[in-house]
């Protein structure tokens, strides 16, 4: 009984062993799981971690590099020209061109934005800067403000140039832009090189020009041509003979009655281009189907204002009821865009269709009227809730041929003028004297040609 006893002692005291043992080892074996899970987790986090880094190292960089090129932008989005202004147009761009993709999104300054060099304007081979040398005796300078938008400069501007070249053959036709800001932008995006003012008079002397015509593009007698004027008395002696022709709209007047053949030429030009394209025979027959049309010129503070009130009386004189002329910088005061739109609403219409009341369809047209932004005139047409459709027409007047040949006529005037003129002073100050007399009284200058 004893020794049965005994052995059964050892054998629960090498049962609880043997338990005791396998319950360590399983303990020991949890230990180390949870500490190799645990080891795990850390390696996961610190990669975690430097992934994160590397990842705002590279987003760092990325800013770093667009906020470089917007700097560059910034630098030459400027009105005055420099002796560096060739170099740091060429340095913008080929810092763009290195940019990834995504980089150029990110490009952001006070004036840069990937549209700068990203967006498409059309095809700037189209266009013709009418810089080169061998003039001749007779030179006709075509000023105009400018646009970088490739598709409207070859077909407004280039259009009224070439269609002077073929009524002028005798006379050389070159081209000068008053927007430095313009000519940076098409020189750095399109590598297209467009004379300023003076480059395009210091252009003339070289050459031997002795008789100059200076046909401006301008749609008044604004401060864009006071400049222009300016800027050509500074070279009258170097000439024997200089004209200036009259602007599109021709001259002022004092108020808003006085309406001319110009005006009644563009305002009969641009409504049936409008009713053409809107699918109309007439403005009366879009009236009648309760449509009406808006053209959005610029504004401008200069006393030359009252040419957009000129104008809307040259409309309303032509039976135009469904006519109405607005300025994108609501200067005179009555074309702002919420004043258009209670005109065109208390007259009735439903229908609206807006075309810009400029030389090209830029900047302007495409993004004050006709872009997708809150405060375009496309879009504060729609949020008046006042009307059952808005639709744009985004063409300059430069591609109206009735436009081109009042260009003609302007600058066969000037040409003339040369023949009875005694001295070119004589002409030059006559021309100084208009320009005094649309000036006096002007404060802070914005031209409507700065809509192109």
């Amino acid at each position: 009984m004893k020794n049965k006893t005994v052995k059964a002692l050892a054998i629960a005291m090498t049962v609880a062993t043997v338990t005791m043992m396998g319950s360590a080892s399983i303990y020991a074996s949890d230990d180390t799981a949870e500490t190799a899970t645990e080891e795990t987790a850390d390696d996961a986090e610190t990669a975690d971690d430097a992934e994160t880094a590397d990842t705002e190292e590279a987003s760092d960089d990325d800013q770093k590099a667009a906020d470089e090129v917007a700097a560059l932008i910034d630098k030459i989005y400027v009105q005055e020209r420099t002796d560096t202004t060739d170099e740091d147009c060429k340095a913008a761009k080929e810092a763009w061109d290195k940019l990834t993709d995504a980089q150029k999104e990110l490009v952001e300054g006070e004036e840069a934005d990937p549209d700068y060099f990203g967006r498409d304007t059309g095809d700037a081979s189209k266009d013709d800067p009418r810089n080169q040398d061998e003039i001749g005796e007779n030179e006709l300078l075509v000023v105009s403000f400018g646009t970088s938008f490739n598709d409207s400069r070859a077909e407004d501007i280039k259009g009224i140039e070439d269609k002077l070249q073929e009524a002028y053959p005798d006379w050389s036709v070159r081209r000068a832009f008053t927007a430095q800001i313009i000519i940076n932008h098409v020189e750095a995006r399109d590598d297209e090189v467009i004379d300023n003012m003076q480059q395009a008079l210091d252009r003339a002397v070289d050459n031997g020009v002795k008789n100059l015509v200076v046909q401006p593009t301008h749609l008044m007698h604004g401060a864009e041509y006071d400049e222009m004027t300016e800027a050509i008395e500074e070279y009258k002696d170097k000439f024997e003979s200089v004209a200036i022709a009259e602007p599109m709209l021709g001259e002022v007047g004092d108020d808003a009655t006085v309406i001319n053949d110009d005006k009644k030429a563009v305002a009969q030009a641009i409504t049936d281009e409008a009713c053409k394209e809107a699918g109309y025979d007439s403005m009366e027959a879009a009236a009648e189907d309760g449509t009406a049309f808006v053209f959005m010129g610029h504004g401008t503070s200069h006393t030359a204002n009252v040419t957009y009130d000129q104008m809307q009386t040259q409309m309303n004189d032509l039976g135009f009821t469904n006519a109405f002329i607005g300025t994108v910088e609501g200067e005179p005061e009555d074309t702002e865009c919420q004043a258009v739109i209670a005109k065109v609403k208390d007259a009735g219409f439903k229908k609206v269709v807006l075309r810009p009341l400029m030389v090209v369809a830029g900047d302007h047209a495409n993004n004050d009227m006709a872009g997708d932004d809150d405060d375009s005139w496309k879009s504060q047409f729609n949020a008046s809730g006042a009307f059952d459709s808005v639709d744009c027409q985004i063409a300059g007047l430069g591609r109206i041929e009735a436009v081109e040949d009042l260009y003609v006529e302007h600058t066969k005037a000037a040409i003339d003028s040369l023949g009875t003129a005694d001295t070119t002073e004589e002409t030059i100050d006559d021309t100084a004297e208009a320009a005094d007399d649309t000036t006096d009284g002007a404060e802070e200058v914005t031209d409507d040609s700065a809509a192109e």
